[in-house]
């Protein structure tokens, strides 16, 4: 009987270090969990929604990312405008990327509040450099984006968000 406890033990405690081990590999390489901080990316997130955060993600023209900030030792959640190479150009709150221009509908309840003729983005227009991404908070007017901080690189991408699982009325994939 006691042979037998011991051996059932060491099952238990393989099975549970397998498990620890396979959560460690998977939140160092291929998500991790994020609490969104500040008021930048409203009304899509807002401060504390929590957040899966794919690491092995494509990047792609309006996904969300979290990326290690280049002005301090902070994580930012923003929305990418432009792709390395990308021409961007915002003029009276019109997205033009390449001479194309883009519908942001994400910035539909902001505008919402503004006075007529008031634009929520200031004008610009700048080229994205070669491996690096322009980021842009949803809340336009309340957002330390790259118009401060300029281009990120990619290699601060820590990954997409993919996911909100707090708080619980608002669960679900993000837009």
């Amino acid at each position: 009987m006691k042979e037998r406890s011991k051996k059932e033990i060491w099952s238990w405690l393989g099975s549970i270090l397998a498990a620890v081990v396979v959560a460690l590999i998977c939140r160092h390489f291929i998500f991790t969990p994020v609490m969104v901080e500040g008021k930048s990316m409203m009304p899509t997130f807002e401060s504390n929604n929590q957040i899966i955060v794919s690491k092995i993600s494509k990047i792609e023209r309006f996904d969300m990312i979290v990326f290690h900030s280049p002005i301090s030792k902070d994580n930012y959640i923003k929305r990418v405008i432009g792709l390395p190479g990308d021409r961007i150009q915002i003029k009276n709150d019109v997205l033009t990327i390449n001479g194309k221009i883009y519908n942001e509908p994400y910035l539909k309840e902001n505008k919402s509040v503004l006075v007529p003729r008031e634009n929520l983005t200031e004008n610009l227009s700048i080229q994205v450099p070669a491996g690096s991404l322009y980021v842009m908070g949803d809340n336009r007017r309340d957002s330390m984006d790259s118009r401060v901080f300029g281009s990120i690189s990619q290699k601060a991408v820590v990954g997409e968000a993919k996911f909100r699982f707090s708080p619980f009325e608002k669960m679900g994939v993000p837009k």
